[in-house]
Parts: C-alpha cells; sequence; structure tokens
C-alpha cells in the first residue's frame, strides 16, 4: 500500500490528475499560471474536486508565499485530493515543462539567429500575455459586479507598471484590506 488517501478520492483519480497536469504542463507558455483556466475547468467544472473559493485561495495563498511561482499547483492538489493529489499535480506539472524548457534553452545556446528560435521568441510572448489574461478573467470572475474588486485591482496594476515599489506592499496592502473586510459585500 502507498499510504492513504483522502476519504473519497482512489487511485484513479490520483492516476488522472497526475496524467492531466503532466500534459497541460507542456502548454505552460508564461509559467504554470498562466494554465490556470485549464486547471479551473478540470478541477472546479469537470471533477468537483474544489469549489471556486478554494480554487482562488489556493492560488492567492501560494502567490503571497516566497518561492517558485509553480507553488499554486501543489496548493491545488493538496485541496483537490490530498497529499497523493498534491504529490501527483506538483510532478506531472513540473516534469514535462522542465524536460522542454532544458531542451529548448540548449537549442537556443547553440543556435541563437536561426528562424526557428526567432520565431519562438516572438511568437511566444503574446501567446504567453493572451493565457496570462485569461487566468486573470477566471481570478475575477466570481467578483465581477464587485466594484472594490475593479477599484483594487486597477490600482494594482497601475502601481505596479508605473512606480518602483516592490510587490510585497501591495500584497501586503491587499491582505489588509481583505482583512479588514473593505472587499465584503
Amino acid at each position: 500500500m502507498m499510504g492513504s488517501l483522502v476519504p473519497g478520492v482512489g487511485w484513479e483519480l490520483i492516476l488522472e490528475i497526475f496524467l492531466k497536469f503532466l500534459l497541460l504542463s507542456l502548454l505552460a507558455t508564461g509559467g504554470a499560471l498562466s494554465l490556470a483556466p485549464a486547471m479551473h475547468k478540470f478541477l472546479v467544472v469537470e471533477k468537483g474536486l474544489i469549489t471556486d473559493a478554494q480554487f482562488i485561495g489556493s492560488i492567492a495563498l501560494a502567490q503571497s508565499a516566497p518561492g517558485p511561482n509553480v507553488l499554486f499547483v501543489t496548493v491545488l492538489g493538496w485541496q483537490a485530493a490530498g497529499f497523493w493529489g498534491a504529490v501527483a499535480m506538483t510532478i506531472g506539472c513540473l516534469i514535462p515543462s522542465a524536460v522542454l524548457a532544458v531542451y529548448a534553452g540548449r537549442k537556443i545556446v547553440s543556435n541563437p539567429h536561426s528562424v526557428w528560435m526567432r520565431g519562438l521568441r516572438e511568437g511566444l510572448a503574446p501567446v504567453a500575455i493572451g493565457l496570462i489574461f485569461a487566468t486573470a478573467i477566471v481570478l475575477l470572475k466570481p467578483w465581477i459586479t464587485e466594484w472594490r474588486v475593479w477599484l483594487l485591482t486597477l490600482a494594482s496594476i497601475a502601481v505596479a507598471y508605473f512606480s518602483r515599489l516592490a510587490p510585497i506592499y501591495l500584497i501586503a496592502a491587499g491582505a489588509a484590506i481583505g482583512a479588514f473586510g473593505f472587499l465584503s459585500p
């Protein structure tokens, strides 16, 4: 026996999670966060393993912690299927993209001026931006009618873009605003 599972979670689901995130990882142009819409569809809509609030909370918690951006995948896995879900999602998400990054890095170093490498660099940037924008839409969807959330979002974008203020101050301000209930309806 490989260890106990969360009640209601079988090894078939753990394998399905692993394989799904293995495939998703190959599409992670712009980082793992760009896959949030596909992860949301799988975990919340199709499988019903977690709620919208758990999904968004997991991403917010992991993004506010120091460390790699991909930490949210582990938190989502834990929320969805416990320890083995966290392991399956993390490994599934890391292996293919790491192998692909090492391979692509070697190709870029060996022939940085080729038409293919230039095409990858120039063509993937707009795709990454689009995927990250889609993630923003998924994360904002539950608050689509909340003007205070939109105001905080736009203020955060403006401060991040137009100032040299460290992101930690925006994170702290957002946490304080949320803790004091200023965003509650």
